[in-house]
């Protein structure tokens, strides 16, 4: 998979649900439309927690990798509503 370039890294190894995801609201709240987010995660519930954000918030879910144990997932910050 070609990984997208991205802006900034949000590192949420070790911690569970919520957490990843009151973090990367956090974040997204500072970065600028169209940036791009890529979260590490431990917690294999990334991998649907991140899409339902992304759809319920206006985000973009472009993708996510589970690699060594590490989940990526890269998200597009749309324009705050």
């Amino acid at each position: 998979m070609e990984r997208p370039e991205h802006h900034r890294t949000l590192d949420t190894c070790g911690s569970f649900c919520p957490m990843p995801i009151i973090e990367t609201a956090k974040v997204v709240r500072e970065m600028e439309p169209d940036q791009i987010l890529l979260i590490l995660a431990t917690d294999p519930g990334i991998v649907s927690d991140i899409p339902i954000w992304c759809k319920g918030t206006g985000h973009e879910h472009l993708a996510t990798v589970c690699e060594d144990k590490i989940y990526r997932s890269w998200i597009r910050v749309r324009a705050k509503r």
